[in-house]
């Protein structure tokens, strides 16, 4: 397998625009660029390559939908019978959650902009089903159950394609009775939304130098799970988001409850990659906030359907690179697009997927097959994009620096100012430090004892891995990879007390402690949620995220 030449060739196939991701950014892209074709009476080929089982099978958000994308791709869709947008938000609640009580703050003290009246609580994986029935009907090709692994550049260094990975190789790496080579799909322009942390877009953004000018990205983990709870005990339409216990004031982080259709809410907990404490589990703490007072009667008697989790950009305005390269451009949350305040990133998604596409067709009107598009950076910062994430552009840097209560204070009143003037008294602040830089070494902490799960309204992780349908090819070779195994003991372990057997929601890491060379660094690859935050908070940066064979990972039925 080491050698190029004791390969068979790989089949390509040519297209006008190549897009990696079916997510909101990469399906709204497909169906902008074939309603724009289609105006022209122009013949256009559009690929779209999803590396789940199925278009929505990797999907994972809350997700309170901003209707402003849709609107903007799809003007007549509340015209349709049977769309996903079936609850639209009723009511809206914040609460402060203490240890054993809980405050509900005021909404006419939250910025206007924070308000989620008009939009609707969804599964996104729905939606992004109903967008590719709406891509495919425009003549698009998807294919599920291929993942893009590798970049193709020509002699210039222009991008101009990707290929997919080879299928059936062992864990020694070598080719089974099943192996089949990948192949490559090239086009005149490739748009990647992979999501967050996408192995290919952190290869561009090294290679193209694309985070040179912008402020370090930061992340979060979101954890979710769905449930059918008691129908007394159900308000379709009812948000409700909570910060406080069981984080820390040091901590950031926060919760969120929505109330969908058909008796099921959706429970999500999310934490700040940029915490300090080794030994800090954000999955256990997502267990043990439902545990509070304030929000364990709503699922008593219920019962939990689905579980997942997977990293957030937060970064937002100052932290997103130039998203254009030679031959394509980065999207979505690719390009880290998220609203942090908002929890929202798909409506800048399909925002996001929409601009590329009309900037993709005048290039290729005028003639500029593979041209670096450095308009379009231009053109998302004075968009509805730019807009949305600039008012809150310090609403993070100011929560990381005083921590919860008075760096959400502090940072509410800088929306407000934003809102009513139009400016900051801060004007732009920056992060400080990637995230793998703000672990602090064990001996500086205390370990957590957390409780043990009483399966009724909290549960282990491996009970949870179960129900996200997890699923890999076991013989394959393990698609995290570790650079240095003698730092990773020396340090990860050796320093940090291990934190990867605590920040992965899905029990992949372990250090073994027997045998000779123990402790010895085990990892499970087949419990892989695909979240990425390994990638992230590793603390020497040495674990890296790779996908895996195609059609692995979760199967997500309605997150």
């Amino acid at each position: 397998m080491s050698e190029a030449d004791a390969l068979p060739e790989r089949e390509s196939m040519d297209f006008d625009v190549v897009i990696v991701g079916a997510g909101p950014a990469g399906l709204s892209a497909a169906i902008r660029l074939k309603q724009i074709a289609e105006e022209k009476g122009e013949e256009l080929s559009v690929v779209v390559l999803e590396k789940g089982s199925e278009v929505g099978a990797h999907i994972l958000s809350g997700a309170v939908v901003d209707p402003v994308g849709i609107d903007a791709l799809l003007p007549d869709w509340r015209e349709e019978a049977d769309t996903p947008f079936k609850t639209e938000v009723t009511a809206d609640h914040f609460l402060l959650l203490g240890p054993a009580g809980s405050i509900r703050l005021p909404n006419f003290i939250m910025p206007r902009l924070m308000n989620n009246h008009g939009n609707y609580i969804v599964s996104l994986g729905n939606v992004c089903r109903w967008l590719a029935e709406k891509a495919e009907a425009l003549g698009v090709e998807i294919y599920p159950g291929f993942a893009a692994a590798e970049v193709l550049y020509d002699d210039a260094g222009k991008v101009v394609g990707v290929a997919t990975g080879d299928m059936g190789v062992g864990r020694d790496g070598k080719p089974n009775a099943n192996y089949t080579r990948g192949m490559e799909l090239r086009g005149k322009y490739v748009l990647i939304g992979e999501g967050v942390r996408g192995s290919l877009a952190k290869e561009l953004i090294k290679r193209f130098e694309l985070d040179a000018e912008c402020d370090v990205p930061k992340f979060g983990i979101g954890l979710k799970e769905l449930w059918q709870i008691d129908p007394a005990k159900h308000r379709p339409g009812l948000v409700q988001h909570s910060f406080g216990w069981p984080l820390d004031n040091r901590t950031g982080g926060g919760s969120f409850l929505y109330h969908l259709e058909d008796n099921q809410v959706a429970v999500g907990f999310v934490v700040h990659l940029g915490y300090k404490n080794p030994y800090l589990s954000p999955f256990d703490e997502f267990q043990r906030f439902k545990t509070h007072p304030a929000i364990r009667d709503t699922f008593e008697g219920g019962k939990r359907i689905s579980y997942g989790a997977r990293a957030i950009t937060e970064g937002g305005y100052q932290s997103v690179p130039k998203l254009s390269f030679p031959g394509g451009l980065l999207i979505g949350c690719s390009a880290g697009l998220v609203n942090l305040p908002r929890i929202k990133g798909s409506h800048n998604a399909i925002l996001s997927g929409k601009l590329a596409a009309e900037q993709v067709m005048d290039a290729l009107a005028a003639g500029r097959d593979n041209a670096e598009l450095t308009e379009f950076d231009t053109a998302w910062r004075e968009s509805a994009i730019g807009a949305d994430l600039k008012p809150v552009r310090n609403v993070k840097p100011l929560w990381s620096r005083f921590g919860t209560l008075l760096g959400i204070g502090i940072g509410g009143f800088d929306m407000w100012t934003n809102e009513l003037f139009g400016f900051s008294l801060f004007g732009t602040l920056k992060h400080g430090k990637k995230d793998s830089e703000c672990l602090e070494p064990a001996a500086k902490h205390t370990p957590i004892a957390y409780p043990k799960p009483d399966n009724e309204v909290s549960f282990d992780k491996l009970s949870s891995v179960f129900l996200s349908n997890t699923n890999h090819e076991e013989d394959q070779p393990i698609h995290l990879k570790v650079a240095d195994m003698a730092l990773q003991k020396s340090s990860e372990q050796g320093v940090y007390a291990g934190p990867s057997n605590r920040y992965c929601p899905a029990g992949v890491y372990e250090w073994i402690e027997e045998g000779e060379d123990a402790p010895r660094f085990q990892i499970n690859a087949q419990n892989c949620v695909h979240c990425k935050t390994c990638d992230i908070k590793d603390p020497n940066e040495n674990i890296t995220w790779t996908v895996p064979e195609g059609a692995g990972g979760p199967n997500y039925p309605n997150m």
